[in-house]
């Protein structure tokens, strides 16, 4: 359950900051000591008492609360009898059997400072759909905000305050040099409460299965964090961005110790998308994996499982190119180990377009290197995008052509030819029948559906009878629907 994240203050103050007080002689004699030399166990009452203050004045001005609304229009529904002019002149009800009434939903969220001149990132489900956005400083100055970016994919949104500058911002760190055991602060609005601090360690850095993004791999921590906080700050000891606070782990709703952050890194990769051009643009592979798990393991002569086993390959991708072939396993991208399709996905998909990757694989039990080069998915194929407004099981929902460029866009994996479901209208036919985006529609009444025209061309001739053949998740079921 996507929950939004926050802190609450934690009066257990332990110290593990760097160079403050007892470093040792080893350290001392050490010109440039490594950052694994700089993590220290307290070692006296002295360092006990030691305070994050100084750490939270510097990153707290940074961190804002993210006020996002939206216009809702409901009808109501009065007296079916309302339908018939008489009832209505007899009982003074101008109006008919639905009445329009408007509505205000909110959101409450945190968010990140991470440029001077006003640029946020926060999660992309605190703003969806959003009409209105304000920030709030922990100076409580208020103001408007743009949203400069959206990437569902990833959870992750950036937005630009409308306001003079310069304004407090935080600086990334290396997510990647993250460790289980390190001390972290979470800090963001839990609740609506006001900005609060939290302080816990990490539990894991590389958390995959859980559920929340399409690139799932997080950092797990204990700082107590809460709905309030999504968008927050998880910071290190040196007062650096390692993570975006994002999801929770709770039965009841109040945190329970298990909180998710996206890793800064990936928080880099979509800001750096905003800085050119506003749009995400992942690097495309042109291959399929599959978890490598204790059976495969065996049969492959592996020690242990690891790595990812490569199960196809389509010509002409990059990489076809590079040289990856059907079984091949992949074990590390530029160094970093992979351990399942989720850490490949990261690692891979957080690559610059028109740079090259290294993949370190094992064929035939040897190991051998491959340069990938990073290049944009194709579009194949005009995606011709149709919003189907015909009475049908269709109406309300934006179909395209697939073709690589769409299927990356959209997350579907390895399929680039038919027609893909893009978005579907809250309330509409096509959402009360149950399609959803990324459904891919195979048929309809036992014929292939292989264009938006050919679609659009059905539902302005609507059968008696709807067969519809529907791929979602890899697997096909059949929706029958009376017309």
């Amino acid at each position: 359950m996507r929950l939004v994240l926050t802190s609450i203050t934690r009066p257990v103050v332990l110290a593990a900051l760097a160079g403050l007080i007892g470093v040792s002689a080893a350290l001392a004699q050490s010109a440039q000591p490594s950052p694994a030399d700089l993590r220290l166990v307290p070692q006296s009452d002295a360092q006990i008492k030691l305070s994050f203050a100084p750490i939270v004045k510097k990153v707290a001005p940074a961190v804002v609360n993210v006020y996002a609304s939206r216009k809702v229009v409901q009808r109501r529904q009065v007296s079916p009898f309302m339908d018939d002019p008489f009832f209505r002149r007899f009982f003074g009800q101008p109006g008919g059997n639905d009445r329009p009434r408007q509505r205000v939903e909110s959101s409450l969220g945190s968010g990140v400072i991470i440029s001077s001149d006003g640029t946020v990132i926060t999660n992309h489900h605190v703003i969806k759909d959003a009409d209105d956005v304000r920030v709030a400083l922990n100076d409580r100055r208020e103001f408007d905000a743009d949203i400069v970016l959206m990437d569902e994919r990833t959870d992750l949104a950036v937005l630009k305050i409308r306001g003079d500058g310069p304004f407090e911002s935080i600086d990334f760190a290396d997510s990647d040099s993250l460790e289980v055991g390190d001390i972290v602060l979470a800090i963001g609005n839990p609740f609506g409460v006001g900005q609060t601090v939290t302080q816990g360690i990490v539990s894991a850095t590389a958390r995959t299965q859980v559920g929340v993004t399409d690139f799932q791999f997080f950092i797990q921590t204990d700082a107590a964090i809460n709905p309030g906080n999504s968008g927050g700050a998880l910071v290190d000891m040196t007062g650096k961005l390692v993570g975006i606070n994002s999801a929770i782990y709770s039965r009841s709703g109040g945190s329970n110790g298990i909180g998710f952050a996206i890793p800064a890194h990936m928080a880099r990769f979509v800001a750096q998308a905003a800085d050119h051009g506003g749009k995400v643009q992942r690097p495309w592979l042109g291959a399929t994996v599959q978890l490598v798990n204790a059976e495969i393991a065996e049969a492959l002569s592996l020690e242990r499982p690891q790595g990812v086993l490569v199960t196809a390959v389509f010509e002409g991708s990059p990489a076809y190119e590079a040289g990856l072939r059907v079984s091949d396993l992949v074990i590390a991208v530029d160094g970093k180990e992979v351990t399942d399709p989720n850490s490949f996905g990261y690692r891979f998909a957080t690559k610059m377009i028109g740079e090259e990757t290294d993949f370190v694989i094992l064929r035939s039990g040897e190991e051998q290197h491959l340069t990938v080069a990073l290049k944009p998915a194709p579009e194949t194929v005009p995606r011709d995008t149709r919003e189907l407004v015909e009475y049908s099981p269709f109406e309300g929902a934006t179909v395209m052509n697939l073709s690589p460029a769409v299927s990356e866009e959209l997350g579907v994996e390895g399929l680039f030819d038919g027609v893909v479901i893009a978005e579907v209208k809250r309330g509409s036919t096509a959402d009360r029948v149950g399609l959803r985006p990324g459904d891919i529609i195979r048929g309809i009444n036992q014929k292939a559906i292989e264009s938006t025209q050919m679609l659009e061309d059905v539902t302005r001739k609507p059968p008696r009878l709807w067969q519809i053949d529907i791929e979602r998740d890899g697997k096909v079921s059949q929706i029958i629907l009376r017309g």
